[in-house]
């Protein structure tokens, strides 16, 4: 019998964000030839994203596209979500989201009113036959649970990072418009959107981060590592240290009351490495340590280690990457 797969889809400034591409890899992972995949796209002025969309998608694109659906709004969204749900010709099997502020908002919500299971942060996979088994971290990463969903609904987040991006479908998928109905009655709504930190590289799904501690020393210590940040095409983080310290804002933090990033490379400097910190970027496929203590704890989650100052160090890094980068493209 044929299931139903569907991946509620984000933008970010008018672009498809790359762990909608990773939960679209996870459902062609799970899905049967038989199986249908149906993306689920929310926003405004979405003709360039369904366009791309489409070509990752093998299946049905449901796009809601709605000035009152501009920016992320709960009660919005879940009622958005709702109706492109209604339209399916049956329940689906399972429902895959990101796992980012959206994800974790909406994700929970679904679960509650479909009253069905829901596994969050799922970092792998995998398939055996029909059994889907997915991997979670637990205790800030120090011990990981396996779980599966029982037959009906079940709802999924994906961490950013940690799954490959869908390639391009052999046709693209249909584009099937819908008309949204807003709630009658709307607890909140938004009138602006204040962003105090507009970087280059999304935190979360960036696959390179420099990340800053109170070694650092200041605000103007942080531009050392946006400058290597900058060469590499990555994103600046921080440790909550720096933040309490007020060299960045608490937007750059991560950690276990931050975020959770898992790059390819993270380069913490002047970090201590508190577990707090850790929980929030121990799972990096490779960690880069610079601090002047040689016994500071982030060593011993290190993969590469440098004794120094920071400020000697960055830079000369900085140059070297301008150097080998300038004479690949030469």
């Amino acid at each position: 019998m044929s299931k139903t797969y569907v991946v509620i889809v984000e933008t970010k400034d008018g672009k498809l964000r790359q762990v909608s591409l990773e939960a679209l890899h996870v459902a062609n992972t799970l899905r049967g030839e038989s199986d249908r995949l149906t993306a689920v796209l929310l926003g405004h002025q979405l003709d360039d994203a369904a366009a791309e969309l489409s070509r990752h998608v093998v299946g049905q694109v449901l796009i809601l596209d709605h000035a009152e659906l501009h920016a992320y709004q709960p009660e919005l969204a879940f009622e958005a979500v709702l109706q492109a749900l209604a339209v399916l010709p049956e329940e689906p099997r399972l429902i895959l989201l990101g796992h980012t502020a959206i994800g974790r908002d909406l994700a929970p919500q679904l679960a509650a009113q479909l009253n069905c299971g829901q596994i969050s942060d799922v970092t792998s996979l995998i398939k055996d036959g029909d059994r889907a088994v997915f991997t979670r971290p637990l205790y800030a990463g120090k011990a990981f649970e396996q779980k599966e969903l029982t037959d009906g609904t079940g709802i999924v987040t994906i961490r950013p990072n940690n799954f490959s991006p869908a390639a391009p479908a052999a046709a693209p998928g249909t584009l099937v418009p819908l008309e949204f109905t807003a709630p009658a009655t709307l607890h909140t709504i938004l009138k602006d959107v204040v962003r105090k930190v507009s970087g280059k590289v999304d935190l979360t799904e960036a696959k390179i981060v420099v990340s800053g501690g109170r070694g650092v020393k200041s605000a103007d210590g942080f531009k050392v590592l946006e400058e290597l940040a900058d060469t590499l095409g990555g994103a600046v983080g921080a440790s909550r240290g720096a933040c309490d310290a007020g060299y960045c804002d608490y937007a750059l933090q991560i950690g276990q009351t931050g975020k959770v990033v898992t790059p390819e490379i993270y380069i913490a400097c002047g970090i201590s490495g508190a577990i707090q910190h850790l929980a929030g970027m121990s799972q990096s496929r490779v960690i880069i340590a610079i601090n002047k203590d040689p016994e500071a704890p982030i060593f011993k989650v290190a993969d590469y280690g440098i004794v120094g100052d920071l400020f000697e160090i960055v830079p000369l890094l900085t140059e070297q990457f301008k150097e080998v980068l300038a004479e690949r493209t030469s």
